[in-house]
């Protein structure tokens, strides 16, 4: 009886002490970038002459937004690919992306056709689409035109772009899905 009770106690004891802890969230482990940048392109030459004097060149397009009454602050400038990513204190509006493109052109030493309107991050996802049939009734396989037609067709994906051809792959090889 008391090996039943010891038993019985250590199992009320683990009951209470699993409901107590908290429950762990998840940490994600990467990040994708923040809507509170904005990326200019420019070459690599122009990227080392900004880095240079990156805070100066970020007190002054303070100054700027600053004097348009802007509620937006740039906090740093640092070397992204393919140009300089400016870390803002919110997301930009299309007025304050203008002023800051307005700034680095009129940056000495600079070519205005060598640098690209500022942006925004753009992200990319995926949609897995599960459960068509490989080989289609006219015992074709299918491939990425059918996908993109049938995208074209329906206005679920209205407002989407593709940026790569939809890859087709067979659940597995002895399947016909």
């Amino acid at each position: 009886m008391s090996l039943f009770s010891s038993h019985f106690f250590v199992t009320i004891h683990n009951l209470a002490f699993l409901t107590t802890q908290r429950k762990r969230k998840i940490q994600i482990i990467t990040k994708g970038p923040s809507r509170k940048q904005t990326i200019v392109s420019i070459l690599e030459k122009y990227v080392d002459l900004i880095m240079k004097k990156a805070s100066i060149h970020t007190g002054l397009i303070n100054d700027l937004l600053k004097n348009t009454k802007s509620t937006i602050w740039s906090e740093f400038i640092c070397p992204c690919l393919g140009g300089v990513s400016i870390a803002t204190n919110n997301v930009p509006a299309p007025s304050d992306l203008s002023i800051i493109e307005k700034y680095i052109k009129s940056i000495n030493s600079i070519n205005n056709d060598k640098v690209l309107s500022p942006c925004l991050p753009h992200f990319k996802s995926y949609l897995k689409i599960t459960n068509i049939p490989y080989i289609q009734p006219s015992s074709n396989k299918l491939t990425y035109e059918d996908i993109v037609n049938s995208i074209n067709y329906t206005s679920l994906f209205e407002n989407i772009s593709l940026v790569l051809k939809p890859r087709v792959i067979k659940v597995s090889q002895k399947s016909d899905y």
